[in-house]
């Protein structure tokens, strides 16, 4: 006689980008081991699979599309998942900032972890009088690799930002006609962000730091010095624990 199958629990979510309500599940031991396999592994491809199909399985709500979410959606539901599966907070090692050596346990509670939206933030960048440049959030594949780097410092910064923002384009467009990114190869595209000008460069790069992102603001008290600083944090990376 087989075992009993074990029921497992879902829960509701609404994604920050959409409002979009979707239900999902913890993941299983079978999936946490995948999950760690890949980690240990320290191979971004196998990292990306691994999320990939560890959400896919997760999520119950028929339409949504993995590969089609923001990245702030993906660290919100994968951080929330992680914390129905292994527990609703989690324990950080946390640096005083005022003298920058002391250390102080400190445990967040997950459903405290919000997506932060600032007002300035927009997907239009305007070139100059005519032209406007459409900006797309980073996939699944930039999400793992600024979240979970293994790869060490071999490309420069400028490389690594030319990389980003050439993948992140969505189109260019005025009131007559539109230029979709998905029409070029990454190589034109990386020759057209090299006719910018500084000030449009600098605009496109206040898109990615004013995107929605995980973030949670607390205090801390350093034993040594009895003062309280704030500390944020921001992003998976730091609340993957």
């Amino acid at each position: 006689m087989p075992l009993p199958k074990i029921s497992t629990p879902t829960y509701e979510l609404e994604l920050p980008s959409s409002g979009k309500k979707i239900r999902y599940r913890p993941f299983l031991v079978k999936e946490e081991k995948i999950l760690i396999l890949a980690l240990e592994s320290e191979d971004p491809k196998q990292i990306t699979i691994a999320i990939k199909n560890i959400l896919k399985d997760c999520i119950s709500t028929r339409g949504v599309k993995v590969d089609d979410l923001p990245t702030f959606d993906i660290e919100y539901i994968f951080l929330n998942i992680r914390g129905k599966s292994v527990g609703e907070s989690i324990d950080l090692v946390i640096t005083c900032p005022d003298d920058g050596e002391t250390t102080v346990p400190v445990k967040v509670y997950i459903d405290e972890i919000n997506v932060v939206k600032e007002e300035n933030h927009s997907r239009d960048i305007k070139l100059d009088d005519s032209l406007v440049l459409r900006m797309k959030y980073p996939s699944l594949s930039e999400f793992v690799s600024s979240n979970f780097d293994f790869s060490g410092a071999d490309d420069s910064a400028i490389e690594q930002s030319f990389e980003m923002i050439s993948s992140c384009i969505d189109m260019v467009y005025n009131n007559e006609e539109s230029w979709a990114a998905s029409d070029c190869t990454k190589k034109e595209l990386k020759t057209w962000i090299e006719t910018l000008n500084t000030k449009q460069f600098q605009d496109i790069e206040e898109f990615f730091n004013t995107m929605p992102k995980l973030s949670h603001t607390f205090k801390v008290t350093n034993p040594k010095t009895d003062v309280e600083s704030e500390v944020t944090l921001e992003g998976l990376n730091n609340f993957f624990a």
